[in-house]
């Protein structure tokens, strides 16, 4: 028999990785930075959803802690040009010496738009404007057949950059260019070639005005505060509470016997089952409790085995709006000192969407009931 491979597309489905570990001793102080889960958190950008879902008996606890005695996340819709990111007060002051996160409007394979994290400006363009801004970019998105999917462009053009000199920029139907700068580099200053041309492009085609996600990762502002002539709109994330929720009993943990044997099928199978009674809690899905009677013929999700059976109560606590990777770090700090080493939790982060929506990075965090070193880890990564 003989098998075809599929053709390569863009709007093939997300790859979700997953990780077992252990963590040593957390620091609220000084937490690790160098080590999973701490490096793969850090890493997420432009979260926009955070769920935190314990037992019903932590949430006195947890409630005082992270909600009551924390900063809530904050963030602001601002109108800006391009250009004016780049100059004055602001651009010195929160992208020079601060750290912040800015995220435009639009959806990057269909208007131009714009992302700012650690100093890096992102520019995700349509080949008109790409071609008069005249900065040098490379292909974003997938390569090669697009499947069934009309192209969005005709066949590969040279890209010019200069009158006297061009480059060769290779893009396919199935890739975008993307400019990107690293603005904190001692080159992106005034007088040096590569930031005057940026300049340059802002002025004569990158001038539309645009509205963006700010939000600032550091906890302090400058004083006087460079956003407010751009009369930004102040807001606090959305915070919300789930309560009492039932849910079947099942073993939040890894059988030892699978990590003694080093089974990865039992391994992969066991995290996708946990992956997914969490997921069913986050949508707050009737399914995952153990009263639950369902017809087959309309669902034949069953929840993970458990030793004891019975139900359970959980509760979850959620945030919604724009969340930088620190807070995110100090909630997980939070709940880990918090909570009694015996105990369970789950953590997930979902961020923006920057083309298809729906179409994001999720990241859950699972400390497994009974082991207060260890934990499991999935990445769900899109094609963003």
């Amino acid at each position: 028999m003989m098998f075809t491979q599929p053709c390569s597309s863009i709007y093939q489905s997300s790859t979700c990785f997953v990780t077992y570990g252990t963590m040593g001793h957390v620091d609220p102080k000084q937490p690790p930075q160098r080590s999973k889960p701490w490096t793969t958190i850090a890493a997420q950008d432009f979260i926009h959803k955070v769920d935190l879902i314990v037992p019903q008996e932590c949430y006195a606890v947890l409630h005082q802690k992270v909600v009551e005695q924390r900063q809530q996340p904050c963030y602001a819709r601002v109108t800006m040009t391009l250009g004016q990111l780049l100059e004055g007060d602001f651009f010195c002051e929160y992208i020079k010496k601060g750290d912040i996160l800015m995220l435009s409007e639009g959806r990057a394979n269909t208007d131009n738009t714009f992302t700012l994290r650690k100093g890096t400006l992102s520019m995700y363009l349509d080949k008109e404007t790409f071609e008069r801004a005249g900065l040098a970019g490379k292909p974003y998105g997938a390569k090669g057949n697009r499947g069934d999917k009309p192209p969005r462009w005709g066949k590969t053009y040279i890209l010019l950059l200069k009158k006297r000199a061009s480059i060769p920029g290779i893009f396919t139907d199935a890739s975008i260019p993307v400019v990107t700068y690293d603005l904190t580099s001692p080159l992106m200053v005034h007088g040096k070639r590569g930031f005057g041309r940026l300049l340059r492009a802002c002025e004569t085609v990158l001038d539309k005005p645009l509205e963006w996600i700010f939000c600032n990762s550091h906890t302090s502002t400058p004083s006087p505060d460079p956003l407010e002539k751009h009369k930004p709109v102040k807001h606090i994330a959305e915070q919300t509470q789930l309560q009492n929720k039932e849910a079947a009993q099942v073993m939040l943990a890894v059988p030892s016997s699978i990590l003694s044997n080093g089974d990865r099928p039992a391994l992969e199978e066991t995290a996708t089952e946990l992956y997914e009674w969490l997921s069913l809690i986050r949508l707050q899905s009737p399914r995952v409790a153990a009263s639950d009677t369902i017809d087959p013929y309309l669902s034949r999700y069953t929840a993970p085995s458990s030793d004891g059976g019975g139900s359970t109560q959980v509760c979850m606590l959620s945030w919604q709006g724009c969340i930088a990777a620190g807070w995110l770090r100090d909630l997980v700090t939070d709940v880990l000192t918090a909570c009694s080493p015996q105990q369970w939790f789950s953590m997930s982060a979902t961020s923006f969407s920057k083309t298809v929506p729906g179409n994001s990075n999720d990241l859950t965090l699972l400390r497994p009931s009974g082991a207060a070193g260890e934990y499991l880890m999935w990445e769900t990564r899109s094609l963003d």
